[in-house]
C-alpha cells in the first residue's frame, strides 16, 4: 500500500465540528475565573460590552482566532486567541459602526504586536467603508515583554486617529485602565466617555507622581471620571456604570452621520415646526443681570425638548449641546446666565471651539444664544492666555462653512458679542429678541467712562451718573439700534423662536461656501 493511500483528509463535516470549538474557545475567553474577577471589579467582558453597543445579533467578528508570535517572559507558552482585543462592526440603530473592545482577561488587555495589528486593521476598515469607530478601552497599556514593538503598535493608532478626524466620528469608552501612551488616542478621538469607579486616564500613575512631586493622590482624583468631567475636561461625559454609559454612546451615534460625506440623519417630527413657545417669557427675566438655566430655553424650543448636552460638567459656563429641530440635528452653543453670569474665559472658548470645529466637521448646523457680558477680567486669566484661548472660538466660528444661526436673547456685549457668531464674523442669519443690548459694554460703565468728568463735577454724582445712564440706554442700547444698522436681520417674537430658525435652517440646507486653496489654516492652539 502507497503512503498515498494510508493518508487519510477529514472530512468536511469534520473540519467544520473542530471549527465550531474553536470558535467556542475564542468566544468563551481564557477562563471563567478571569471572567469573575472582571464581574467583581463592577466590569463587563468586552464581548458583554459589544453586546451592548451593537443592535442584537449584529456584531461582526474579524481576526478572532489571531494570536501573538513573541517569544521571551513565558510569551511562547501563553498565546491565548484574539491577543486581548475583539474587533469587528455591527449596526447602531440600524446603520453600520465598527468597534474594537479590550480584553482585560487577557493580559490585562495590554497592547502587543498583533492586538496593535489588529486595531489599525479595524480602523483602517472604518475610513474604507466611511463609519464610526468606537472604541472600548480597559487596558494596561503597552506590553512591557514585547518592548518597543508594542510602543510602535500605539504610534499606528494614533496615525490613524489624526487620519480619520473630521473624516469618521471617532468615540472613546474609558471602562478601565487608560495610563500613559495609551492614554493619547482617546485624547485625539472626537468624544471620551468614562464610568465612575472603574475607569481611569493619566501619563504617570499615583505612584510616580508620588515619588517625583511628593504629592499623595489616589486613582481616581487624579484621573477618574469626575475628575476628568468636571476639571480637566479630557472627558465629555461621566456614569455611573457601564450600560448607561454605552446607551448614550448608542444615542450619540444616532444624532451624527456616519462620515463627513454625508449629511446627519433626519427624522421624521412630530413637533409642530411652528409650535409658539409662550414658555419662554417665564423662563427669561427682562432685568439683564438676573439669572436663568440656558437649558431651559434650549428645551422649550427644540423637539420635544430633547438636547444632549457634551462637556456638561466643564466650563458650565458655556452649554454645548446636540439637539434636533424639525427633525434634522444641530449644534447648539449658548451662554449660560445662571453659571458667572455667562461670561466668556479660558475654558469656555476651549470648550465652544472644540464644539463648532466638530460640528463643522461634520455637517452639523450651528445655532448660537447670545446672552454675555463680556470676558472675564483678571490676572489669571489675562496670564493664562485668554487672549489666545478667546481666538480659538473665535478662528472656529470664521471657519465654519455649516448653516449658523444666531440668536440675541439679551445682552452682547463687547468682543465676546463678536465672538459668540456675530453677524460680522460671518452668522448666516442674525437674530435678536426685543430685550436685546448690543454694546460695546454695559450701560454702568459706558457712562462711567463716557461721561467720568460730568459725574465728578456735578453737586447730585449718582443721580447724574443714573441720568447718563439712562441716557445711554436710550440712545445706543435701544432693541432696534442694532437691526436699523444691518447686524441683526430681524428682531422676533420670542414665542416664534422656534419657527423662525427651523426656517432659517430649511433655507441655509443647501449652503455651499467653498475654502480658500491653502494646506490649513493655522489654529491659535
Amino acid at each position: 500500500m502507497s503512503i498515498r493511500e494510508e493518508i487519510r483528509y477529514a472530512s468536511l463535516e469534520e473540519r467544520t465540528a473542530e471549527l465550531a470549538d474553536l470558535r467556542e474557545q475564542v468566544l468563551s475567553g481564557p477562563s471563567e475565573a478571569a471572567t469573575a474577577a472582571q464581574h467583581a471589579k463592577g466590569k463587563l467582558t468586552a464581548r458583554e460590552r459589544l453586546e451592548l453597543l451593537f443592535d442584537n445579533g449584529t456584531f461582526t467578528e474579524v481576526e478572532g482566532m489571531r494570536r501573538h508570535r513573541a517569544t521571551g517572559f513565558g510569551l511562547e507558552y501563553k498565546k491565548p486567541y484574539t491577543d486581548g482585543v475583539v474587533i469587528g462592526w455591527g449596526l447602531v440603530h440600524g446603520r453600520t459602526v465598527f468597534a474594537y473592545a479590550h480584553d482585560f482577561r487577557i493580559f490585562g488587555g495590554a497592547l502587543g504586536e498583533a492586538h496593535a495589528e489588529k486595531i489599525h486593521k479595524l480602523m483602517d476598515l472604518a475610513e474604507a467603508a466611511g463609519a464610526p469607530v468606537v472604541g472600548l478601552c480597559d487596558g494596561a497599556g503597552a506590553r512591557i515583554q514585547e518592548g518597543v514593538t508594542a510602543l510602535a503598535g500605539y504610534g499606528g493608532i494614533f496615525q490613524r486617529n489624526v487620519r480619520n478626524s473630521g473624516v469618521i466620528p471617532q468615540i472613546s469608552v474609558i471602562m478601565g485602565p487608560c495610563a500613559g501612551g495609551a492614554a493619547y488616542s482617546p485624547a485625539l478621538t472626537d468624544f471620551v466617555f468614562m464610568v465612575r469607579g472603574t475607569s481611569q486616564m493619566f501619563i504617570t500613575g499615583p505612584d510616580v507622581v508620588q515619588a517625583v512631586t511628593g504629592e499623595a493622590v489616589t486613582s481616581e482624583v487624579l484621573g477618574g471620571a469626575d475628575s476628568h468631567a468636571a476639571t480637566s475636561g479630557v472627558a465629555a461625559f461621566a456614569y455611573d456604570d457601564e450600560e448607561s454609559c454605552l446607551e448614550d454612546v448608542r444615542h450619540l451615534l444616532s444624532l451624527l452621520p456616519a462620515n463627513n460625506a454625508e449629511l446627519p440623519p433626519a427624522e421624521d417630527c412630530d413637533d409642530p415646526a411652528d409650535r409658539r413657545c409662550e414658555g419662554l417669557f417665564d423662563l427669561v427675566p427682562a432685568q439683564p443681570n438676573q439669572s436663568y438655566d440656558i437649558r431651559r430655553v434650549i428645551e422649550e424650543v427644540v423637539d420635544h425638548g430633547e438636547h444632549f448636552e457634551i462637556h456638561a460638567q466643564w466650563a458650565r459656563n458655556i452649554v454645548c449641546t446636540l439637539a434636533r429641530l424639525g427633525g434634522q440635528t444641530v449644534g447648539i452653543v449658548a451662554n449660560q446666565p445662571s453659571t458667572m453670569a455667562g461670561v466668556l474665559d479660558i475654558q469656555a472658548s476651549e470648550k465652544g471651539a472644540r464644539f463648532v470645529q466638530f460640528c463643522d466637521a461634520f455637517s452639523i448646523p450651528l445655532v448660537t444664544l447670545v446672552d454675555v457680558p463680556g470676558f472675564l477680567p483678571g490676572v489669571d486669566q489675562e496670564h493664562g492666555g485668554v487672549i489666545r484661548h478667546g481666538a480659538k472660538l473665535l478662528y472656529a466660528y470664521c471657519d465654519a462653512t455649516v448653516p449658523r444661526i444666531s440668536l440675541i436673547l439679551r445682552k452682547a456685549y463687547g468682543g465676546a458679542y463678536i465672538v459668540m457668531d456675530s453677524r460680522s464674523i460671518g452668522a448666516d442669519i442674525a437674530l435678536a429678541w426685543p430685550s436685546n443690548e448690543i454694546a460695546v459694554m454695559g450701560a454702568e460703565g459706558a457712562a462711567n467712562v463716557i461721561f467720568r468728568r460730568e459725574i465728578a463735577a456735578s453737586d447730585d454724582p449718582e443721580a447724574t451718573r443714573q441720568m447718563k445712564i439712562k441716557e445711554y440706554r436710550s440712545e445706543l442700547m435701544h432693541p432696534y439700534y442694532a437691526a436699523e444698522r444691518g447686524l441683526v436681520d430681524d428682531v422676533i417674537d420670542p414665542a416664534e423662536t422656534r419657527a423662525r430658525l427651523i426656517d432659517a435652517l430649511n433655507m441655509l440646507r443647501g449652503k455651499h461656501r467653498p475654502r480658500p486653496s491653502r494646506k490649513h489654516g493655522n489654529l491659535p492652539l
